[in-house]
């Protein structure tokens, strides 16, 4: 390792100190690759997340209420149609439809072009803009098939007995739903988060290409055309680091989710 400076010995990487790119910028820190595109997939896949629970649990509690009804079937078709198309597909489908229809809205980058002397509300709208298209292609497939576990958790535990006895005792349906059901159906979604988090930067190297963002996904696949193996096994290094953070953070909500789970 010495003799070669491209290199991080195992000691190295402890510290911190990934190599250095052998390609795509030869001689540059890895680590400097990664601080600079970091910051915009982190971005996505936060926004991409947040979009994910907040349609899928409303959608999924919905469903399970109304089992059966028109409106329930209605979000099944529409849900498992979403889940089944492809997001570089549905990506290329909306850059030709944006491109033919929709001119003056932006379909590639995330920084807007704005004057000088823009306020900072202009300069948030414009870049909000930016990030609607990747974000959607990013998150449907994700709140597509969550709102479907949401479903058949929460039919899971709406006939259980302790929901029967709340009934009973004179709640209104909604304090039933959203206090009793609704707490005690999340576990499987909490489950779920632990790899939907490195899931989603893997999938953000398609839409990434697609749209020019110069994030993570972009880095990655330069890498491999590349063969820059530093910047590819610190990209690999990354998603295994998620997969921790991610089932970490999955412990750790069981014991808010559910009381009776304790790390005692």
């Amino acid at each position: 390792n010495k003799g070669d400076p491209t290199r991080a010995d195992s000691f190295g990487i402890i510290r911190g100190d990934f190599g250095k790119s052998i390609v795509i910028e030869r001689g540059r820190d890895v680590w400097a690759l990664i601080k600079d595109r970091l910051p915009v997939t982190i971005k996505l896949n936060l926004l991409s997340i947040l979009v994910i629970y907040m349609i899928a649990i409303p959608a999924g509690v919905l469903s399970a209420v109304r089992q059966n009804s028109i409106e329930d079937r209605s979000m099944s078709l529409v849900f498992f149609l979403l889940y089944s198309l492809p997001s570089f597909w549905v990506g290329l489908l909306i850059i030709i439809g944006v491109a033919n229809y929709f001119s003056s809205w932006p379909i590639g980058g995330l920084y807007a072009d704005v004057p000088p002397d823009a306020s900072y509300w202009t300069i948030l709208a414009a870049t909000a803009r930016h990030y609607v298209i990747p974000v959607f292609c990013l998150s449907y497939g994700g709140f597509a098939g969550l709102s479907r576990f949401t479903r058949v958790s929460m039919l899971e535990v709406v006939r259980q007995d302790y929901i029967r006895t709340a009934r009973a005792k004179g709640l209104n349906e909604a304090t039933v739903i959203m206090k009793h059901a609704l707490r005690n159906s999340l576990i499987p979604l909490v489950t779920i988060f632990a790899g939907l988090l490195p899931s989603l930067i893997g999938g953000s190297i398609i839409i990434e290409y697609l749209f020019n963002i110069p994030g993570m996904g972009t880095l990655g696949l330069d890498a491999l055309g590349n063969r820059d193996y530093p910047v590819l096994m610190t990209i690999f290094g990354f998603g295994a680091g998620l997969t921790l953070i991610g089932i970490l953070i999955s412990d750790i909500t069981y014991s808010i989710v559910d009381p009776r789970i304790s790390f005692e």
